[in-house]
C-alpha cells in the first residue's frame, strides 16, 4: 500500500520499511533561558525562578522556568499570578535575548565540529545529523556524549539528547531524561520505549488532534501505530497519515544544512501614529520609517526576507494583517516599502489608521541566497551597498542624522529617533 509521507511515496510493508540506516541527534539545552539568566547571575542558583515577559506591569507568562520553580508545579505558559500561587516564592526574571541568542550560538558552534548536517528547533533545540561523521567521531551515542560533556563543561549549561534514526524519535529521546542525559532509541528497540507514551509527546500531536485521537480510544503511541491507516486518512486527513507513520517509525524526513533554517523566523516593528492615519501621503511617511527599521535589522542580524507583511490598527482597533511575497529575496528598505506600501492602497478602507506595523518573514541567511545578474537583482545590490552606508552614518552620529526627504515634511515625524525611542519592536523564534 502506497501512501505519500513527508511529500515523497514510500511503501509500507507489513511492519518494515526500507531505509537507509542514519544517525540523528536532537538536542535539547535543559531550561535553557532560566540556566543562561543563572550563568549571569550565580546568586540564582538552587532558587524558584521563571523567566517572564512584562514583569514590572504583572502580566504575562511564563517563558522559562528553573527545575525548583518545576517542582512547585510551575509551567511554561502560566500566567505570572497563577504560578506565585503554584509558588509564593518564585522569582521573575526578564528575558535577556541578546545573551540567549549569543549561547545558541556557542551551542551551534559545538554541534558544528561533528556535523555541517544542523538544523535548530527554536533557540534551545537543534537537530543534528551525524550520518557521515562516525568513521571520525564515533557512533551517534559517542558524538552525542561527546557534545553532552563539552555543553557543560564549555557552556556552563546541561542539554538532553536523543540518539535514533530518525527525527521524530531523536526528538523523543531527548525529552525522555533531563537534565544532563543522553537517550538511545534504535529499530529494534523503539516499539519498547516509544509505544507506551502517551500520544501527545509525539511531534505534531496538538491539543485538537489529542481530542480527536482520544475520542477513539488512541492514548498511547503504540495505540496510534497499531490503527488501520485508512481509519487515520478518515479521520485526520493527512496529518493522520503522517502521525501514523512516525508512531511507526517511518520517517526519513533529512536534517537540513547549517544555516538554512534560521533560528529567527521574523523581524517587524510597528507604531502608533503621532496623530491619526487619513492619507495615503501620511501612511507613506510611517511605512517608510517601519521599513527603513526592519531592513536595517536584517542586515543586523545577516538575513534576507521572502514575504512582507503589514499590519493595519484602525482608530476603532480593529486591525487586520496582509502578506505578499517578494519577487527576489532581499532586505533593502525600498523593497520592503514599496511592498508595504503596495498592501496598504489594496487594503485600506479609508477609516483612520491609529497603528502600523511591518514585518519581515521567511526569512534565509544572505550568505545562502544564489546569486543573479538580472538587471533587478543588480538594482538591489546597488540599493543594497547604499543602505550598508546610511546604517554605517546613522550607527555613528545618530538614526537622525540622514533622512530621507519625505520624512522632513511632518515635524512629528522628523524630530524624533523613531529607531529607538517611537517602535515596538517583535522578532519572533
Amino acid at each position: 500500500m502506497f501512501y505519500n509521507i513527508n511529500e515523497t511515496y514510500i511503501s509500507f510493508s507489513g511492519d518494515k520499511m526500507e531505509n537507509t540506516e542514519r544517525s540523528i541527534l536532537h538536542s535539547d539545552a535543559n531550561n535553557f533561558y532560566a540556566s543562561v539568566e543563572c550563568l549571569y547571575n550565580p546568586s540564582l542558583h538552587g532558587k524558584p525562578i521563571a523567566v517572564a515577559g512584562n514583569v514590572e506591569e504583572r502580566h504575562g507568562i511564563v517563558l522559562a522556568k528553573s527545575n525548583e520553580a518545576k517542582a512547585c508545579g510551575v509551567k511554561t505558559g502560566d500566567v505570572l499570578w497563577h504560578a506565585k500561587q503554584k509558588c509564593p516564592d518564585i522569582m521573575f526574571i526578564p528575558p535577556h535575548y541578546d545573551l540567549y541568542l549569543k549561547h545558541s550560538k556557542m551551542l551551534q558552534d559545538i554541534y558544528a565540529d561533528y556535523t555541517d548536517r544542523i538544523e535548530p528547533f527554536g533557540l534551545d533545540e537543534a537537530w543534528i545529523d551525524v550520518t557521515g561523521s562516525s568513521m571520525l567521531f564515533g557512533s551517534g551515542e559517542e558524538i552525542a556524549q561527546k557534545i553532552r560533556k563539552r555543553v557543560k563543561t564549555e557552556l556552563g549549561i546541561t542539554v538532553s539528547i536523543g540518539v535514533s534514526y530518525n527525527k521524530v524519535f531523536s526528538k523523543l529521546g531527548s525529552d525522555m531524561k533531563k537534565p544532563d542525559a543522553v537517550t538511545v532509541i534504535t529499530k529494534e528497540d523503539f516499539k519498547e520505549k516509544v509505544w507506551k507514551l502517551p500520544v501527545n509527546e509525539m511531534i505534531f500531536v496538538g491539543y485538537s488532534t489529542l481530542k480527536k485521537l482520544m475520542s477513539r480510544y488512541i492514548y498511547t503511541i503504540g495505540e496510534l501505530a497499531r490503527t488501520e491507516p485508512g481509519n487515520m486518512n478518515c479521520w485526520l486527513g493527512k496529518t493522520g497519515l503522517l502521525i501514523w507513520g512516525y508512531a511507526n517509525g517511518f520517517d526519513s524526513t533529512p536534517v537540513s544544512a547549517a544555516g538554512v533554517n534560521p533560528v529567527i523566523k521574523s523581524i517587524g516593528n510597528s507604531t502608533t501614529a503621532p496623530q491619526d492615519i487619513l492619507t495615503e501621503s501620511d501612511a507613506k511617511m510611517t511605512l517608510m520609517m517601519l521599513s527603513e527599521s526592519v531592513s536595517a535589522r536584517l542586515r543586523e542580524h545577516e538575513f534576507v526576507c521572502e514575504t512582507v507583511q503589514l499590519s493595519i490598527r484602525s482608530a476603532n482597533l480593529s486591525w487586520i494583517e496582509r502578506q505578499a511575497k517578494l519577487d527576489v529575496p532581499n532586505r533593502t528598505s525600498k523593497s520592503i516599502f514599496d511592498l508595504a506600501m503596495s498592501l496598504f492602497k489594496a487594503n485600506h478602507d479609508g477609516q483612520p489608521v491609529r497603528g502600523l506595523g511591518v514585518r519581515a518573514s521567511q526569512l534565509k541567511y544572505a550568505d545562502f541566497i544564489q546569486l543573479s545578474f538580472l538587471s533587478d537583482c543588480a538594482r538591489i545590490f546597488k540599493h543594497e551597498e547604499l543602505e550598508t552606508a546610511v546604517d554605517g552614518i546613522r550607527n555613528r552620529f545618530g538614526h537622525s542624522s540622514l533622512q530621507r526627504g519625505v520624512m522632513l515634511t511632518d515635524f512629528d515625524y522628523s524630530k524624533h529617533d523613531f529607531k529607538k525611542e517611537h517602535l515596538n519592536t517583535f522578532i519572533n523564534f
